[in-house]
């Protein structure tokens, strides 16, 4: 390229500055690392130079700015270097926290794939989520390479799949948030890590705020009441044979029945890590005042009716006064760590405790559950919904 006169007249006067400008490029920091150490120190008390407009680069505070720090479920402190778009449910018990998931309106969009989210016939996600079809489908022992190919930037799994899933997933690199969503207290934390996840903690903190508040009331209602001695059992034909079972002390099950101001009958007896089976001398011996029956793959209504057709079990005190329930569900069972634990809750207190509860609507509260936590409206419940309640519903 030419230079001009002009440029040539006045280089000898802006010599000192054409030099200043001349600098080899060099000896700039490069904008994809932190900044260089000095190269020496600078005299004490002697003036530093001013510090150059570009030196610092522009991404890095930006960047800075976007990184998410939060604790999982395991007590570990997980780093994310920006909001997560690309993300994976996967592991087992996965429709449970997909549902505590899809309390955030972010969620459909930042999901691409995610195991199955069915119990029995019904899929909640696939009716609220308008882009289901156009995620992958992950089989229920799908491999971290079936994960990898989806190349997500976070996946989120339960604690209890932290060995078989989640660490040959972080063995790839990919970054792995764990929840629990098992009890109450776990409930609350975890939502507090999807508020992080999402960005959204306001929105988190909403969702418990609806939960406590329910709790609360259940507990100030039955606060100095008799407690009946209560039987929580799960039916389970599935392998072709009828078995009645308890939950441990520390599940969601057991922690209802207290809250809702009953006392477990199971509590004396040797429980396992998951549902243990009971005979029907044992649940004779107990026969307790009240009894709730929980069926996940047949209706639970079935089952009760047949349950009272039986000679064994006409001789309960449970039955006999009329107190023998098949526990509510809708697409899912209201009794498990589902996000509609708190719908049994305040069904299950008002069984118990008739006379303390003889105002609630529990039609009406479920309408209210899906309008706030999921932004669903009255026609939605009542033609996708309300047509699936099973259990001593209205």
């Amino acid at each position: 390229m030419k230079m001009t006169s002009r440029i040539l007249t006045t280089l000898s006067i802006a010599g000192l500055l054409v030099a200043a400008c001349a600098a080899p490029p060099v000896t700039t920091a490069p904008t994809v690392a932190p900044p260089p150490a000095p190269a020496a120190t600078p005299t004490a008390g002697a003036p530093q130079p001013a510090e150059s407009p570009t030196a610092a680069p522009t991404e890095t505070p930006a960047a800075a700015d976007m990184a998410i720090t939060l604790t999982d479920a395991l007590g570990r402190e997980v780093t994310l270097p920006t909001p997560p778009q690309r993300i994976v449910l996967t592991g087992r018990g996965l429709f449970m926290i997909a549902d505590a998931i899809y309390t955030f309106p972010e969620a459909g969009q930042r999901i691409v794939g995610m195991g199955q989210t069915a119990q029995g016939s019904g899929n909640f996600i696939k009716l609220i989520d308008p882009g289901y079809a156009d995620k992958a489908t992950l089989e229920r022992d799908a491999g971290a390479e079936q994960v990898a190919a989806l190349q997500p930037d976070l996946v989120i799994v339960k604690s209890t799949a932290a060995e078989a899933t989640g660490k040959p997933i972080e063995a790839l690199g990919i970054p792995v948030v764990y929840v629990d969503f098992e009890t109450p207290a776990q409930y609350y934390r975890d939502l507090v890590i999807l508020g992080k996840v999402f960005g959204d903690e306001a929105r988190a903190q909403e969702v418990i705020d609806f939960y406590q508040a329910k709790v609360a009331e259940i507990k100030k209602a039955v606060a100095g009441a008799d407690k009946p001695r209560v039987l929580l059992l799960y039916y389970n034909d599935r392998d072709g044979a009828v078995s009645f079972n308890v939950p441990p002390l520390n599940w969601i099950q057991t922690e209802m029945v207290q809250i809702a101001g009953g006392e477990p009958v199971w509590a004396s007896i040797e429980l396992g890590r998951g549902w243990t089976q009971v005979t029907l001398e044992q649940i004779a011996a107990w026969d307790p005042d009240q009894v709730f029956v929980v069926s996940y793959f047949k209706n639970p209504s079935e089952v009760v009716a047949d349950l009272k057709a039986d000679a064994n079990w006409q001789a309960l005190r449970a039955a006999k006064a009329g107190r023998l329930y098949a526990f509510p569900a809708d697409l899912y069972s209201w009794d498990q760590p589902d996000t509609r634990w708190i719908l049994g809750l305040m069904w299950l207190a008002g069984r118990i405790h008739p006379d303390r509860f003889s105002g609630l609507d529990i039609e009406a509260e479920a309408r209210a559950f899906y309008q706030v936590l999921y932004g669903l409206d009255e026609d939605f419940f009542a033609s996708k919904i309300k047509p699936t309640f099973k259990g001593d519903l209205p």
